[in-house]
């Protein structure tokens, strides 16, 4: 699918990947992806790659919705997207790669390949899915919203209290896969009263909720 680039978002994502690699001399991301088994060079190949891939949105399906009762904050509309698209009674839902396929496709790789079992990724997950969808509310011609460390605190501790010698892979797929259940998949019934024109699984991309909370988990586990 083509994304178009406005100046202010290539600047914004220079900006960040500036910032990026600042994070990682410093030694924060660092430390978290050495906690995943990843060498420097691997994990700045990954957040370069879900950066640029967040202003990519595969489609899925669509689905009739209707009009949203009250519509966005301006101050939102403005930041989020400064060139609406018109809701046209229909809501293309899509998987954003940067935030949605990147991190689920490191969260399969590190339960297939870590040794804290399938069973204990599960529970993680499960729980992280379940404060999410409790904490998550629809936003009015937007999305999903939800409070941005709930869930890699939360997975933090359930990946400490089910395998504290494994907890930064737990932590990591608990952080990512369950904010996607929790307060995407569990609430796409929820996008039918939205009004919104695209609803796209991981969010804004690269620094939304799914992507932030697996990094956050693994620092704090």
């Amino acid at each position: 699918m083509k994304s178009r680039f406005s100046p202010g978002q290539l600047l914004l994502m220079i900006g960040v990947l500036v910032g990026l690699v600042t994070l990682i001399q410093a030694g924060a991301l660092t430390i978290a992806f050495h906690k995943l088994g990843l060498s420097p060079d691997t994990a700045l190949l990954l957040l370069i790659t879900s950066l640029f891939g967040s202003v990519i949105n595969l489609p899925l399906f669509t689905m009739a919705a209707e009009g949203p009762s009250q519509p966005p904050p301006t101050f939102l509309r403005g930041l989020l997207r400064p060139h609406p698209m018109p809701f046209t009674g229909k809501t293309l839902v899509a998987m954003n790669v940067g935030g949605g396929l990147v991190p689920i496709s490191f969260s399969v790789y590190l339960m297939g390949n870590s040794h804290a079992g399938l069973w204990h990724h599960a529970m993680v997950i499960l729980g992280v899915s379940l404060i999410s969808y409790l904490v998550s509310r629809p936003i009015h011609g937007i999305g999903i919203g939800m409070p941005i460390f709930i869930a890699p605190v939360a997975a933090a501790l359930l990946a400490l209290l089910v395998n504290p010698e494994h907890s930064a892979a737990l932590a990591y797929s608990g952080g990512t896969l369950g904010v996607l259940i929790g307060a995407d998949l569990l609430r796409l019934k929820d996008i039918r009263t939205m009004g919104t024109p695209i609803a796209s699984i991981g969010g804004a991309g690269t620094f939304d909720g799914i992507f932030i909370s697996g990094i956050v988990a693994v620092l704090l586990a």
